[in-house]
């Protein structure tokens, strides 16, 4: 079949534009969302940073930064929380290789020295990274060189390390203006608070030998127990938080666009066979003088290459900005690192604008398939009355997504932890299909509900009501809009909301701590003593904030959840005196190889007190300690609670990151670092969750956003289709505030309905999702959801009232 426009679709072009427009605007928008979710998708599949410190070295063998877990297609992985690190007997196997002039073992930690931080290493890394010395010689055993301080060469310093205060003698200095410490490598390694383990090994090539070649011979002397990196790879390997942008960009391009796409790509649809079925009655005329359904069809679709394609390619230009404001807010926010460019080239581009397409193309041919099937009487006669009865094959899709969605609902309700929230995020998605399903017969039932108060609300609201009940597909092409903006914005921003509530009442009850003190370099053992020591301190406690993997899930859906995690340095005893957990099963003992979990944790995990329950440390390593304890306010503090000692190995930091203190004075505590109260930890806390609001806004806004314009759009449509209808209205008597006032009551109801049945969804979505990750019920702010409701009533109003004013001034 040739596509080569015809003058019949030029002509419906040119003399039905509102049908056009309101086609092009909704295509351009869908292509506006897959282009954007498809640039972050391909940025996060393509993501690299430009090595930096291993610039020098053209090998460089690291540990796996990922956690395998589960096996053939159960198999899932997870990024480690903290740094997994290899095996110090692997430097000989790489240095032994023929190609190899040296090996180098290579590990960077914090030391301490009066309070300031100190980046250290061992002084065999400046082989490759160049760093010279500008006073005395390499350090010896004991020694140590020294930048960016003032110290000199022969004086004696003292350090803070993992293992206590040390003292060693300066070697020499380097003219870096960082505060750094380099020391012997042995001493490094041990000093680094993880012995026997390195960060990763540089591998140096003799001359002649190419990277590709000692890549190869270090992988296969290593056999398969690192990674072995060249090239743009090594940036990764000192940058592991390229990893977790990679993962976060993946999955907003990827999830997120998935679901985003989907909406989009429906919506679209939608107004395409909204468009196609204005023009019902045309169609059955063009049946009625010998137009043979090829024909019709061919129309159909060569209006749609000529209004997609351009629909398409238009909406990658805002997609594309899009993409790059949401990269460049993630990037000033700190989730993405500063060397990472967005990646934009032709595949995401004409993948949106073929989506715009093929959409128009499937879209046109199925709302044209039954009126250039049908005969012509019949064609004209439908055209003229909406057919009532149900479709054979949206029915029965719509019923069975409404039993899988209260399905889904109850799943949802029985389950804990991340069980509940996927089960919930079925909910939405289900309910939402069978809203568009189901549309006519939904909008049928909401007329007819919403229709009987406007009956005794004058003329105009009852000839509405009629209108809406004798138009129920148009009503629903105009609600599911509206109901896709409610349900997903309302989820999205309120399933925040909920979890920002329940963490600050949590962290207002569960802090008794009178100070928490904070200090750039951490703490260690002696500043917790130190602290404990303070005139009127009854209980200090130091806290090491980090994050564990712990098995979650049923049968055999299990995965690696992770889970905010703190190691206390101190005993149970003083840890319950700045901190009231609520515990509800057991005892904090806090004695090694034991661990306390948040209740609904423990719940997803299938443990109790008492079990041992598998945990991978923050460095990946496997544990598999005793559950002591159970408590309530995980959220607002920390899910996990274990002794430092048993976390301070596989941390880059071995320094406590807090103090909790009870009692004692600000100036008393203020020498060991930055003194807050509760309150004002409490709102420090509060900005870090900022970021995880901000991305739960920009996704509400970017679906919503889309289906707001989606439901103005629509709604624009209808009422300029309805030129005829009330230019008659006008023509037997009714007055033009008459007619206004029936359309404002049509858009009163078709936008209360969606509303409602939106908030109905987004409900039932939140209630078993909040119940299963907090225990609680969800919480909507009155004042933000009397915003989402009242945006979308004024939207719906002026959508509606606006063209259909324009309509009666032309006549």
């Amino acid at each position: 079949m040739s596509f080569v426009p015809n003058g019949l679709a030029r002509a419906a072009v040119r003399f039905k534009p509102a049908a056009f427009v309101g086609t092009f605007v909704a295509l351009m928008m869908a292509s506006l969302i897959v282009s954007a979710c498809g640039i972050l998708l391909e940025t996060g599949l393509r993501a690299s940073v430009p090595p930096d410190r291993y610039a020098g070295a053209p090998v460089v063998a690291a540990a796996d930064q990922q956690v395998h877990f589960g096996s053939g297609d159960n198999a899932t992985t997870e990024q480690v929380p903290d740094r997994a690190r290899l095996d110090a007997g692997l430097v000989a196997k790489a240095a032994a290789v023929p190609g190899a002039r040296t090996a180098v073992a290579d590990v960077t930690f914090p030391v301490g020295q009066g309070g300031a931080a100190l980046t250290a290493h061992g002084w065999g890394s400046t082989a490759f990274t160049g760093d010279k010395l500008t006073a005395g010689r390499a350090p010896a055993a004991g020694d140590v060189v020294l930048a960016g301080t003032k110290a000199r060469v022969g004086e004696r310093v003292t350090l803070t390390t993992a293992d206590g205060p040390r003292a060693f003698r300066v070697s020499g200095t380097t003219a870096g203006t960082a505060p750094t410490a380099w020391f012997a490598d042995a001493d490094a390694v041990r000093l680094s608070g993880h012995p026997g383990r390195v960060d990763a090994v540089a591998v140096l090539p003799k001359d002649g030998v190419t990277d590709g070649a000692l890549k190869s011979q270090v992988a296969k002397a290593l056999d398969g127990k690192a990674e072995v990196y060249a090239g743009k790879g090594r940036g990764g390997v000192e940058n592991p938080s390229l990893a977790e942008a990679k993962e976060m960009l993946s999955g907003i391009g990827g999830s997120f666009g998935g679901i985003a796409a989907t909406v989009a790509v429906f919506t679209a649809a939608g107004t395409v066979a909204l468009s196609v079925g204005q023009r019902a009655r045309e169609f059955a005329l063009l049946r009625a003088i010998g137009t043979t359904p090829r024909q019709v069809r061919r129309s159909i679709a060569t209006e749609a290459l000529i209004v997609a394609p351009v629909a398409g390619v238009v909406g990658c230009l805002p997609g594309i900005a899009l993409a790059s404001w949401w990269f460049g807010q993630l990037k000033d926010k700190g989730a993405i690192p500063d060397a990472v460019d967005l990646s934009v080239s032709w595949i995401p581009l004409l993948t949106a604008a073929g989506t715009a397409v093929v959409t128009a193309l499937l879209a046109g041919y199925m709302a044209a398939r039954r009126p250039s099937r049908i005969k012509p009487g019949q064609a004209l006669s439908e055209a003229s009355v909406e057919r009532l009865r149900p479709g054979w094959i949206r029915t029965p899709l719509g019923i069975g997504a409404v039993v899988g969605g209260i399905v889904c609902s109850r799943l949802a309700a029985t389950s804990s932890g991340e069980d509940a929230a996927n089960a919930a995020l079925g909910v939405v998605m289900l309910f939402m299909l069978a809203v568009a399903l189901l549309g006519p017969l939904v909008a049928r039932l909401c007329a007819g509900l919403f229709g009987l108060p406007l009956r005794g609300a004058g003329a105009a609201a009852s000839l509405a009501a009629a209108n809406s009940r004798s138009n129920a597909r148009r009503l629903a092409s105009a609600i599911t809009p509206i109901v896709l903006a409610m349900a997903f914005a309302s989820t999205l921003v309120f399933m925040h909301t909920s979890e920002e509530k329940v963490a600050a009442d949590q962290q207002r009850d569960g802090i008794t701590a009178d100070h928490i003190v904070t200090s750039d370099g951490g703490f260690g053992a002696a500043a917790v003593d130190r602290a404990a020591r303070a005139p009127g301190v009854t209980s200090a406690v130091g806290l090491t904030k980090t994050s564990v993997l712990i098995p979650t899930g049923s049968g055999g859906d299990r995965y690696l959840q992770s889970a905010s995690a703190q190691g206390v340095t101190g005993t149970g005893a003083d840890l319950a005196g700045v901190q009231d957990l609520k515990v509800k099963t057991g005892e904090l003992t806090l004695h090694k190889g034991q661990i306390a979990l948040d209740a609904a944790l423990a719940r997803s995990a299938h443990v109790e007190t008492g079990d041992r329950v598998d945990v991978r440390l923050p460095d990946g390593t496997k544990a598999r300690p005793t559950v002591v304890a159970t408590y309530g306010r995980g959220l607002g503090l920390s899910q996990v609670t274990l002794p430092a000692a048993d976390v301070r190995r596989h941390v880059t930091s071995a320094f406590a990151t807090e103090i909790w203190t009870k009692g004692g004075t600000a100036s008393a505590l203020k020498p060991l670092g930055t003194v807050n109260d509760r309150d004002g930890y409490t709102a420090a806390q509060s900005v870090d969750r900022e970021v995880n609001a901000w991305a739960n806004g920009v996704m509400a806004a970017v679906l919503g956003g889309f289906a707001a314009v989606a439901a103005v759009n629509t709604l624009v449509m209808t009422v300029l289709d309805r030129r005829g209808e009330l230019g008659t209205l006008r023509l037997i008597g009714s007055t033009r505030r008459q007619v206004m006032r029936m359309i404002r009551w049509e858009a009163l109801l078709v936008t209360c309905a969606g509303v409602i049945i939106g908030t109905a969804i987004a409900l039932a979505t939140l209630v078993p999702m909040m119940k299963g990750l907090t225990g609680e019920s969800p919480y909507i702010p009155p004042l933000l959801y009397a915003a989402f409701a009242g945006s979308a009533v004024v939207l719906g109003l002026l959508a509606a009232t606006l063209p259909a004013r324009a309509a009666l001034t032309s006549d």
